[in-house]
Formats: structure tokens, sequence, C-alpha cells
């Protein structure tokens, strides 16, 4: 059977998938959340025409030249404007965010004015709405300044307080369930016995699921054995999981069991194997509205799947429209590289600038899909397409950030 291609492999996995169900949360726990709707201004900001100094407002046509005396007859500071009305001769002392007082149509610095009793001598000449901000200069009411689809970072989330939102509509969290499985696995901090090692694919999986915007489910540890993987099974179902994600055991030898156990239960298969490195025994399928991501065991294979499939699957889930969007970018490479075979090479890599700007991509040492100290300290992922000739450095290449 041919591998699939990465491409061809994404756009399946992608295929039909609709944003899950909005539902409101309060702004201040909305960060990291996807809007479910166009957010719209509810006010307009400034609402006023506001101070952007500390000086004094006046009318131009009083100071056109300089110096000039006029008389204070109040004071606007931010929240506690000035009800008067700013006349011939007259100025109000005024500090920045203040409404600037009706009749003003012009801010003198401080420093740029001498104040004694009610007389104000002001030393530079003012221009017509010089430090002023006009009503609006940020947004007006009923503007949309976010789209939907748009991830909440702080930026966003000031920007929705600033509109005057107190809880915003978001699209629900993608439920990740992550079951590894493995005779051989234990838990960090258990102490392994003498032919067993650490999880961490679960760990690293998790992580990147919250960080993508999706709710991770630990489902524990599977052994290798039908029993086990049906358990695991219901409990992704009991948690009402988007998505099931399993690591390890999706190859085909006597002890790889989790395909067999997920066709058993009535999983709709629709591919299996892809032609990339690392990471060729990717499943893919569905067990009713569940779809199920079948990792390989291997730590890099299975973070480097997870990163190419997994987050743009839980970014398609919450209504990202650029979810399948090619993220990658020019480099050049900074060793060379050997001739790829058949199937497209994701070789961790340090990026640096050179002399000249340039971004430049390393490979790291040893690129075996076990070695996770590398993969920690990476970058980047260098990508080699099939069949790619072999590339001296400084030879243009693409490289799809990890951060």
């Amino acid at each position: 059977m041919a591998l699939l291609p990465v491409a061809d492999a994404l756009a399946r996995i992608l295929k039909d998938v609709s944003p899950l169900d909005a539902e409101s949360a309060p702004i201040a726990e909305a960060a990291g959340r996807t809007l479910a709707a166009p957010l719209a201004a509810t006010r307009t900001q400034p609402p006023f025409p506001a101070s952007a100094m500390d000086g004094y407002a006046l009318r131009a046509a009083d100071v056109a030249t300089a110096p000039a005396i006029l008389r204070l007859i109040g004071m606007s500071a931010a929240g506690r404007g000035f009800t008067g009305r700013v006349g011939s001769g007259e100025t109000v002392r005024i500090f920045t965010g203040a409404p600037v007082p009706d009749g003003a149509d012009a801010i003198v610095l401080q420093e740029d004015a001498t104040a004694d009793g009610d007389r104000v001598t002001m030393r530079e000449a003012a221009t017509p709405g010089r430090h002023i901000r006009r009503a609006g200069v940020d947004f007006e009411s009923g503007e949309i300044l976010l789209e939907q689809g748009r991830r909440l970072d702080a930026r966003a989330i000031g920007l929705a307080a600033a509109m005057g939102h107190g809880t915003l509509p978001v699209r629900r969290r993608p439920r990740v369930a992550i079951l590894a499985t493995g005779d051989e696995l234990v838990r960090p901090g258990e102490a392994p016995g003498p032919d067993q090692i650490v999880m961490s694919n679960s760990y690293s999986i998790a992580a990147l699921v919250a960080g993508t915007g999706g709710e991770p489910i630990d489902l524990g540890i599977a052994t290798d054995d039908f029993p086990a993987l049906e358990r695991g099974l219901r409990a992704a179902r009991d948690a009402r999981a988007d998505i099931l994600v399993t690591t390890g055991g999706a190859s085909v030898g006597d002890h790889d069991l989790v395909q067999s156990a997920l066709v058993k239960e009535g999983m709709r298969l629709d591919f299996w194997r892809i032609a990339m490195r690392p990471g060729k025994p990717l499943m893919f399928g569905a067990l009713g509205p569940m779809r199920i991501l079948g990792l390989p065991g291997n730590p890099v294979s299975s973070y480097v799947c997870s990163f190419l499939f997994l987050a743009p699957l839980i970014r398609a889930l919450l209504g990202d429209p650029r979810a399948d969007e090619d993220r990658s970018e020019t480099a050049r490479l900074g060793a060379p590289m050997p001739a790829n075979d058949t199937r497209a090479e994701y070789a961790r890599a340090t990026l640096a600038r050179d002399g000249d700007g340039t971004l430049v991509a390393t490979p790291v040492g040893t690129q075996d899909s076990s070695i996770t100290r590398l993969l920690a300290h990476a970058d980047a992922l260098l990508i080699r397409p099939p069949f790619a000739p072999a590339a001296p450095a400084g030879a243009p290449c693409r490289i799809l950030r990890l951060s």
C-alpha cells in the first residue's frame, strides 16, 4: 500500500470539520479561548475629546502668538471634567485623559506655561487640535473590531474589555482524551521495572492541547491487552471526548493492538501510515462523532505528529479560519543535508541569524525519534520533501517554528 502524503493526510483529518458549539465566558476567564462571533464595540472610545497631555486647555485663537496671558477658571481631571465653558481669554488646567472643556480647541503643555495665581502665561503658540484626542479616535460604537475565529490573547482581551464586553461568545474547548499504551510504561515519579521506561508522550501532548486551546483529559496507561484498551475507549466516551489520541501500539506487531481494538469497537479507519519521517505509523479514524488519532510511541514522532495534525484539528474545531494554513517560512541551511528518500522529513533544527540577518536553520545531531533532549532544545522543524536532492550549507529550505 502506498504511503499517504502529509498534505493529503492533513486534508483528510480536517475534512468536514465543523466548529464546536458556542458558549459565553466571563472576560476574566476568556484568555486563550476563540471567538464564536464577530465582536462589535458597545461604546465609542474615547467617548469625548480628551487631552493627550498634562497642560492647559484653551482657544487656539487666544494664543496664536506667544507669549499670551490667560485667566485660569478651573480644572479638568480624568473622571472629573470641567463643567463650564472656556471663553475668550480663559484657560482650564487639564490632565492626561481628561475631557476637553467646551469652547477649548487646543492644549498647551504644562512645561510651556507659567502659572501665577489665576494668571497663566503661555510661552508657546497654540495650534487647533494640538494634543487633543478626538472622540472615537480609537473606535466607534457598533464597529466590529475582533473577528470570529480570533484567538483571545492578552491584546484581544484588553480590546474586548475597552469595547465594554463583560462576557464573550466563545467556542467550547475541544475535549481531547489522551491514552498511552504499552506494558513498558510507568508514570513520572514511579519506579520503573527492569524492562520499563517513564511515560512522557501524554504530558507533552496535553501541554500542546492546552496551548492550542483544547481541554486535555488524561486517561492514563492501557496495557497491551484488549480489555485494557476497551476500558480506555469507554473512558473516552464517558468523558464525551471530541478527539481520542492514543500513543503507541499503532503498528501491526504482535503487541500493537490499538488499531485492532478500535476497529473491533466500530472505528471507521480513514488511513494508516503516511509518507513522513518521523511519524510513519500515524492512524486516523472516527468512532461516532469522536475523531481518533493514533500516534506512534516514540516521543519525537508522537510530538511531531501532534504538532502537524492534532493542533490544526483543534484549531478547526475552534473555528479558526486558518486552521489548515501553511505556516512554514524560508530559511537557509546551516549545514549540508544528504539526499532524501521517499518520505517527507521533518528534522529538528536550531535557528539563528547570520551577519546579514538571514534566518539559518541547522539540523541538530542525530534525528533518532527517541531522543527527547534534542527536541526540547530545537527551535523548528526543517522540512525536506520526498526525493529532495543533497543540499549544501547555505541552500534555501523551509522550516516550521516549534514555538
